[in-house]
């Protein structure tokens, strides 16, 4: 009896002990860009793995409900951190005085790809000429095919121009547009591939538009000054997530998979284990590691938007960045 009751007096100790940790982490909200997906598998290894638990981190991911959410949540200081994308930040400070800083990339370039049906024999900007590009709107993609139309010595006033909204994929496969602009090179490229959909395909900053950061990790200027020793602590763990992607990427998948929002946004294992192949030497390159940034790539962004009208003014590149 003495034995059980000593037994049953340790277990609670150790669950009152566990309980007390919990208590004491500190809870940072994070805002994806989009439903969970291959390009998240590092956040949710992380947190699996415990990562952000040894570093006294609570880590709570929030899914957005607009495509806005990532970076006017973080700047509103309604969420710790968001995953957003280096034009909009741009954009966002220069025109509006946003305080929003980048404090990590999570991709050392920019994957927004040209999709067409084989048939249209679509390769390059090249034969763009008299043909109906299909976009999700906004003046970004518009200016992206003007800028690769350009570099290619062609007029861009040839090209037809349509907002698609998120219909995509959907547009192209039913002739409704020639090709589309705004697709993701570790997304829209697999699914279609699926289908059995024969495409061309290529990225578009080989033709005239500088290298991007395509994801990165936002948040407002005064929280990453207040709270420097907590971002380190989350970078340290996003770190460590993302070496066990790479050390064991099947591992992770089965763990991003597992928490999939299967409601909202079902995902397929061949899809998302193409997309994290592709992924992978794009999330850190033998010249970049994992979550870092220079200023040269901020500044030929910066020069490129103000060259063509996008900003209004030209700022350099430590009002967009945060560095530790």
């Amino acid at each position: 009896m003495k034995k059980i009751l000593t037994v049953l007096i340790l277990v609670t100790l150790l669950l009152s002990c566990n309980s007390k940790k919990e208590d004491n982490l500190k809870e940072v909200s994070i805002i994806l860009d989009w439903y969970p997906n291959a390009v998240h598998s590092f956040l949710y290894t992380a947190v699996e793995k415990g990562y952000f638990k040894d570093e006294g981190i609570k880590l709570n991911i929030i899914y957005p409900s607009s495509p806005s959410d990532s970076l006017t949540l973080p700047a509103a200081k309604k969420a710790d951190i968001g995953i957003s994308y280096l034009n909009s930040v741009i954009m966002a400070r220069a025109n509006e005085n946003v305080p929003i800083k980048s404090f990590g990339a999570i991709l050392q370039r920019s994957i927004n790809t040209v999709i067409s049906l084989k048939e249209k024999n679509i390769t390059s900007p090249k034969d763009f000429q008299n043909k109906i590009a299909g976009t999700s709107g906004g003046v970004l993609s518009e200016t992206y095919l003007k800028s690769m139309m350009i570099s290619q010595n062609l007029d861009p006033n040839s090209l037809k121009i349509t907002d698609v909204g998120f219909e995509l994929l959907t547009s192209m496969i039913t002739n409704q547009v020639d090709f589309t602009i705004g697709n993701m090179i570790n997304h829209e490229v697999p699914v279609i591939k699926e289908k059995g959909i024969d495409i061309n395909y290529f990225l578009i900053d080989n033709f005239g538009i500088p290298q991007a950061y395509e994801l990165i990790l936002v948040a407002n200027d005064e929280l990453l000054n207040q709270n420097k020793d907590t971002y380190t602590k989350v970078l340290k763990a996003m770190q460590k997530g993302f070496e066990d992607v790479k050390n064991n990427p099947s591992e992770s998948l089965n763990l991003l998979l597992s928490k999939q929002a299967v409601d909202q946004f079902p995902l397929s294992e061949t899809v998302e284990k193409e997309s994290l192949e592709i992924l992978l030497p794009i999330m850190e390159t033998p010249q970049n590691k994992f979550l870092t940034q220079t200023k040269k790539v901020w500044e030929n962004n910066v020069n490129w938007l103000y060259e063509n009208g996008i900003i209004q003014k030209k700022l350099p590149a430590e009002n967009f960045i945060y560095q530790f």
